[in-house]
């Protein structure tokens, strides 16, 4: 596996890891009546690459489970980071 590689994988995980965190950050919050993140930083995670960890902390604390730009939002976002890591990792053509 060349460096760059490994290094896009690194940083995917660090990514999805952080948006499926900041997730269940917001979730935490919206239980206690706090100060809530804005959606804007969570999109903004999720197209930095941490879509999937977004799509699956959207499931896994039923978070933004009911507002349509995100049901519709993340699965676009995740689809579109996979075709595009598909495309860098094993050289699959685009559609």
């Amino acid at each position: 596996m060349l460096l760059f590689e490994k290094l896009l994988l690194l940083y995917l995980l660090v990514i999805n890891a952080g948006a499926l965190l900041i997730m269940w950050w917001d979730k935490r919050k919206a239980r206690k009546g706090a100060y809530r993140i804005p959606e804007k930083t969570l999109f903004v995670w999720a197209l930095a690459g941490g879509s999937a960890g977004a799509y699956l902390g959207m499931h896994v604390f039923r978070h933004k489970t009911r507002r349509t730009k995100f049901r519709i939002g993340f699965p676009l976002i995740l689809i579109v980071h996979f075709l595009i890591v598909a495309r860098l990792l094993w050289h699959i053509p685009l559609p």
